[in-house]
């Protein structure tokens, strides 16, 4: 998360640093003799007070997982393996089986590790106890294996704090969801308070990809990603949440209550797993009248087709930022290429091109703009050098020098400024897309069996593409005419080194896209360099 916002951060502060100066020279904001002025700091305003406020200091530990009697049930369906302690219902193991802990290894991806299993994922707690501790359980239950279009249900009985639980849990072959309908009956009026609790461990494949704690309040997404904060107090949060839980770019272990007004979000790190629980409104519970819940748990990958049909609004899961209005529109062209050429690395390529076709008159436009400036350098010096010590007279020749040659400085800045939340969205598709996982592009480095673009989702092996793009981008600055600024050339002498060190270790395939984008940007000035000359 770090490194994305670090990406776009850098990415915007350069476009401003670029485009500041001819468009503030040019309303007369400021003069190229108060660019060398240092510019004071401003101070710093009062804390901003969170939009969830906290009802306690500290989340209190979770019990962890202490099996209550009973056994292991095995599940068997086309999309995962699943392993349940009919001791509660809760889960002790999870494989995917279409997912694959690496690329060169058989292993699968197990959402429900040695880690995660001990803090009790798919945990049920009733009045602040733990059921699958505390209860005392039977179930009738057998081992189920699944075929597509198959549903089964599982159904566990118990007692705890003397009201009787049944969960029912009914598991779909075709999907990873997993609907439970929680029955909670008393002999005397009671009341209850439940509620279910998540857990994961997903190990940052990359520093990109880390884990996080997120959920849905009233349908605005939210995450924390602070491991000090998680381990040293964790957190709390009130309101309509639509589900919580664990994940990272590409999996989750979430839950979803239905039909529940409200709830109450608990999470923290312990013993170095995710822990999240989420409370629903407590129910009253007659001699003859039950109460009932109903859930829905999703353990597996964020793919965006299967979350479409569920309930719960776990499609928001899936998310890209402040520019998803951009990068989803971008994520279906992306799938309708791979549908034709059944190669991720193509698909991107095709959109790179489309993309950058789509905004090729305005980059012509930037271009020309770039080269008229560039002809007027020599006499925007010449009045530098004559009226420097009077900023209003230099302003006015200036601004006199733009209208007699017909030249808006900020054309060449503005077509760039428009393309950015378009680059930006694309970059958060590419970098949230499970798609991209384990994608292959170029499976070996030619003339060798040295694997090398064979994950998308994985950084350069061998550091070719990030290398070729720096070099792409000192060559697009050799082409495009010098700033105007003596400070902007240093500092923009220094972009592609920069950048090629922080994409280093970036996807490849954000990677692809940023070197193709920048040689059909040089194809593009060397086109109007010829025509010009």
């Amino acid at each position: 998360m770090e490194d994305k916002r670090t990406f776009i951060a850098v990415a915007l502060s350069i476009i401003v640093f670029i485009c500041w100066t001819p468009v503030a020279e040019y309303f007369g904001w400021i003069s190229p003799a108060k660019i060398e002025q240092p510019v004071s700091q401003p101070e710093p305003s009062a804390p901003k007070t969170p939009v969830a406020a906290s009802v306690e200091t500290a989340v209190p530990p979770m019990p962890l997982y202490a099996p209550s009697e009973g056994r292991e049930i095995h599940i068997d369906t086309p999309l995962f393996s699943a392993t349940i302690h009919s001791g509660g219902g809760v889960i002790r193991s999870f494989t995917l089986n279409n997912f694959a802990r690496e690329t060169d290894r058989p292993d699968r991806v197990n959402l429900v590790d040695e880690t995660t299993a001990a803090a009790a994922p798919a945990g049920l707690i009733v009045n602040g106890l733990p059921s699958w501790s505390k209860g005392k359980w039977h179930s009738d239950a057998t081992d189920i294996s699944l075929k597509p279009g198959e549903t089964r249900t599982l159904t566990f009985i118990g007692e705890i704090d003397g009201l009787q639980v049944t969960r029912t849990l009914t598991v779909d072959a075709d999907t990873y969801l997993i609907r439970e309908k929680t029955k909670v009956s008393s002999d005397t009026p009671r009341s209850a308070r439940l509620a279910y609790a998540v857990a994961g461990t997903f190990p940052a494949e990359h520093s990109y990809n880390a884990p996080r704690v997120a959920w849905l309040d009233n349908g605005s997404y939210d995450d924390e990603n602070s491991e000090s904060t998680l381990r040293e107090e964790g957190i709390i949060r009130q309101g309509t949440l639509a589900w919580s839980g664990i994940m990272n770019n590409y999996f989750m272990n979430t839950v979803a209550p239905l039909n529940a007004s409200s709830a109450t979000l608990r999470a923290r790190i312990q013993n170095n797993a995710w822990r999240s629980s989420i409370e629903i409104p407590e129910k009253t519970v007659e001699a003859d009248s039950p109460a009932f819940s109903e859930v829905c748990w999703w353990f597996g990958p964020k793919d965006r087709s299967l979350l479409a049909k569920t309930p719960g609004d776990l499609a928001a899961a899936v998310h890209y930022g402040f520019f998803s209005i951009i990068a989803a529109p971008l994520l279906l062209a992306l799938d309708f290429f791979y549908s034709l050429v059944k190669n991720w690395g193509i698909a991107i390529l095709i959109l790179t091109l489309c993309i950058r076709a789509c905004f090729w008159p305005l980059s012509q436009k930037s271009f020309r703009s770039m080269e008229q400036m560039k002809k007027l350098q020599p006499m925007m010096q010449k009045l530098r050098d004559k009226y420097g010590n009077d900023k209003e007279a230099l302003n006015r020749e200036m601004l006199q020098l733009y209208r007699t040659y017909k030249v808006n400085p900020m054309s060449g800045c503005l077509p760039i400024l428009i393309q950015i939340p378009v680059f930006i969205g694309l970059y958060q598709a590419l970098l949230n897309s499970i798609e991209l996982r384990h994608a292959s592009f170029i499976d070996k480095l030619p003339f060798t069996d040295l694997p090398w673009l064979a994950d998308l989702s994985a950084a350069d092996p061998f550091y070719i593409t990030p290398i070729l793009m720096g070099g792409t981008m000192f060559l697009q600055q050799w082409l495009a005419p010098a700033a105007g600024d003596a400070t902007q050339q240093k500092i923009m002498m220094f972009m592609p080194l920069i950048f090629t060190v922080m994409f280093l270790n970036f996807p490849s395939g954000l990677v692809i896209y940023w070197l193709f984008n920048n040689l059909l940007s040089i194809l593009q000035q060397w086109m109007l360099h010829r025509k010009a000359n």
